[in-house]
């Protein structure tokens, strides 16, 4: 079963065209990996995806429904979330009450406002849950900015999962990670992402053949090739475009 069917998905800036008829389906449980050369359009394609920027032309659908003119806070409640390449955090929080946050803002309503968050002990279980899902439970109580830029990259990945997406999109999720932890990085993300489908983008190609699924690469709009890791690995025009070729 397709949970996202992108259709013709076109992304004009003036007479710039960053996207061009884009057209893919992804199933339920998928991890697909978006790469391609710096302008290929991956992040543009995300943005499109969460409804950050409107597309130009074409459809997207989730789960059958379509949400092409849907605001990001209505795809977050139809089961579709987002992370970002650039770490979006309470650096002067603690982390656990980040991640409460993170859950109280995946809410569809807000009432009480007044009301303390630590008395929410429904959200503060599921916290325990995440950090405990990526070996950071110990950590609950550090002040965010105290705590390493790894550590730090992995809260900002848990925003994505708090809603439990039906999709989850993730820009970069190891940008900025030393080799040595980016190394470990795809075991985390794929306990995070067990029941989650998952669209993402990186330059980190460990990461890439180490987690999706399938594989697309995108070259300046056009999807040039989709296909399982090995079957992109081992394309001529791919080699050529973008891992290089011998």
């Amino acid at each position: 079963m397709a949970i996202l069917e992108v259709e013709n998905l076109s992304k004009n800036f003036g007479g710039l065209k960053v996207l061009n008829k884009v057209s893919f389906t992804v199933a339920a449980g998928e991890k697909l990996a978006l790469i391609g050369p710096n302008g290929a359009g991956k992040t543009t394609l995300l943005n499109v995806l969460g409804g950050q920027l409107s597309a130009t032309s074409g459809k997207v659908s989730l789960a059958g429904k379509q949400i092409t003119s849907l605001s990001p806070n209505k795809r977050l409640h139809l089961g579709l979330s987002r992370s970002y390449q650039i770490n979006n955090l309470f650096f002067n929080l603690s982390l656990i009450d980040n991640v409460l946050l993170a859950f109280y803002g995946a809410e569809k309503f807000h009432f009480q406002m007044l009301r303390s968050l630590e008395q929410r002990k429904d959200l503060f279980n599921k916290s325990q849950r995440l950090l405990e899902t990526i070996g950071l439970w110990e950590k609950r109580n550090d002040i965010l900015n105290t705590l390493s830029y790894g550590d730090q990259r992995l809260v900002e990945l848990l925003s994505a999962f708090t809603s439990e997406p039906k999709l989850a999109l993730l820009d970069e999720p190891s940008a900025g990670l030393p080799s040595v932890e980016a190394s470990a990085f795809a075991d985390v993300l794929r306990k995070l992402s067990a029941n989650t489908t998952l669209i993402f983008c990186a330059h980190d190609m460990d990461l890439v053949f180490n987690l999706a699924d399938r594989i697309m690469v995108l070259c300046f709009g056009d999807v040039i090739a989709c296909g399982l890791p090995q079957e992109i690995s081992s394309n001529p025009k791919v080699q050529e475009i973008y891992l290089g070729s011998e």
